[in-house]
């Protein structure tokens, strides 16, 4: 503890966002580049150092997270880097793109407001590549044995990491043009800006990870050739079949999933980097989703469809609205309902509500972009069968309509964002081909040493666990790897920093 009265005399600032009139007008990160910097220490000054760190618990990776917030506030930020990375494969990844259960589960957050754990984490993993710090570390022997990776997302790339640090030849195998999988075409630039993947891809092919793309296993090459290429094979394909919504007028034109919307939307920011600075936001390429010009409804209060907002709000909107089902929570936790440490849910306003709160994206809303306790009831369209309105109503906290509550709103894009409940299953897929067995949530089943029923054949990530955050996907990945490693050679040195059945804390 480098200041034992830091969380006393210091409060707690968080990095600043640039003007959301600027920021809606590039694909950048909407945070002021360097703005850490200034108060970073101070803010790892806060850190209570307390004997039992529930943050650890609350942290699926296990991050020491007061180890390296003390050397981060005695600006030795190359330990620093050093104690992060050891638990965690991809910092940047998880400083920018989690929710931080960590902060939640912080003691100094039982009566005070949590230390900035994300932030000093993105801080580090910024510094480290900025200084060097960060840099591939190829195995010293090979073993001889080999691994494929299914998918390329935050689980197949920690596993593929951990797998050929410990001298495995592995492959990624991955269906889209590129590898990322959702990190790559499923988060917008604005969160995650690309070269934050591409440069760990280049450290991964410099340890020795293969990537094979625009490659579907069960299509593309028959899942039983790849069983027998290789010593055992990881299924990390991601929990990526999207829940429906089953209203009159769903079958309109217009009314799309909102995972195919924002691929789209990730090739116009990738097109954008070949672009004149002078230039705004490029004009997107000719798609059916675009968001141009369009009143625009997001069904679903998630975080997916916050990336959908401030997507279409750079895409020039001609409005944008997003629809909760759940009343608007408060903003203090509920000591009852949600004690700490468990994550609690709350009033949060994400740059992309700020932004259309400001810019008054949905004048419908009450305040940011979002109606809270919304229920669609149908969908109308035109005489060409393209959708125009949507009709909603208000609904109590067992979601029964309220009568009298009905309202209509505009609607040419409307984008579902319901979630997901497990891995897609084509038909004579990977699933099917393997014979993969599913669990009752439709999750692809697995032991407690993530081992389907097929020898060699191991499930790491949403595919098993269902949809999840970036945080437990990573753990996923260095667990299987340690789990697949031990299945290999009988051993492993590898670090186990969950189980397959693990659960985040709750009530």
């Amino acid at each position: 503890m480098a200041d034992p009265k830091g969380f006393l005399t210091t409060p707690r600032q968080e990095a600043p966002r640039r003007p959301a009139a600027e920021r809606v007008r590039d694909w950048d990160e909407v945070y002021v580049p360097g703005g850490l910097l200034p108060i970073i220490e101070s803010q790892a000054d806060r850190c209570m150092d307390c004997g039992i760190p529930f943050c650890h618990e609350a942290c699926p990776l296990g991050n020491l997270i007061p180890e390296w917030n003390e050397l981060v506030s005695r600006d030795d930020w190359q330990a620093a880097s050093e104690r992060l990375h050891a638990t965690n494969n991809f910092p940047e990844f998880t400083g920018r793109l989690c929710p931080a259960p960590c902060e939640a589960g912080c003691v100094l957050a039982i009566n005070q407001p949590a230390v900035t754990i994300k932030n000093v984490e993105v801080a580090i993993a910024d510094r480290a590549w900025h200084e060097g710090f960060v840099s591939a570390q190829p195995p010293e022997r090979h073993t001889g044995l080999t691994v494929a990776v299914v998918g390329s997302g935050p689980a197949g790339l920690a596993a593929a990491q951990q797998l050929t640090r410990a001298g495995h030849t592995v492959a990624v195998y991955e269906r889209d043009d590129r590898p990322g999988g959702l990190l790559r075409y499923g988060i917008p630039a604005f969160k995650m800006e690309k070269h934050q993947l591409d440069r760990r891809l280049d450290q991964l092919t410099k340890e020795g990870v293969r990537f094979r793309t625009s490659t579907e296993i069960g299509r593309d090459l028959a899942a039983a050739d790849l069983r027998s290429r290789y010593d055992a094979v990881v299924i990390a394909t991601g929990a990526t079949a999207w829940r429906e919504l089953d209203v009159p007028g769903r079958e309109l034109t217009g009314v799309e999933q909102a995972m195919e919307y924002l691929p789209w939307a990730n090739r116009t920011y990738e097109n954008a980097q070949n672009t004149p600075k002078e230039q705004s936001v490029p004009e997107p390429p000719d798609s059916p989703l675009t968001a141009t010009g369009k009143h625009v409804v997001i069904v679903g209060g998630g975080d997916t469809g916050a990336d959908f907002l401030g997507t279409a709000v750079r895409e020039r909107a001609a409005s944008v609205t997003q629809l909760d089902i759940y009343d608007r929570p408060g903003e203090a936790r509920d000591e009852e309902a949600e004690p700490w440490p468990t994550y609690p849910k709350l009033y949060r306003l994400s740059a992309a509500h700020e932004e259309a709160g400001e810019l008054r994206t949905a004048p419908a809303a009450d305040a940011d972009a979002r109606l809270f306790a919304a229920s669609t009831l149908r969908f109308t369209g035109d005489a060409a069968g393209h959708v125009r309105e949507l009709h909603l109503v208000e609904v109590d906290a067992a979601r029964k309509p309220l009568p009298g509550t009905g309202r209509t709103l505009p609607a040419d894009l409307v984008l579902l964002a319901l979630g997901f409940h497990g891995p897609e299953r084509r038909a004579g897929g990977l699933i099917d081909q393997l014979g993969l067995d599913l669990d009752e949530r439709g999750r692809l089943a697995r032991d407690a040493a993530f081992a389907t029923g097929v020898p060699g054949v191991f499930v790491a990530g949403d595919a098993g666990r269902g949809a999840s955050l970036v945080v437990w996907a990573i753990a996923e990945g260095r667990a299987a790897a340690a789990a697949v490693d031990r299945w290999l050679t009988g051993r492993t040195r590898l670090p186990e920093p969950i189980g397959a059945h693990d659960r985040p804390m709750t009530v």
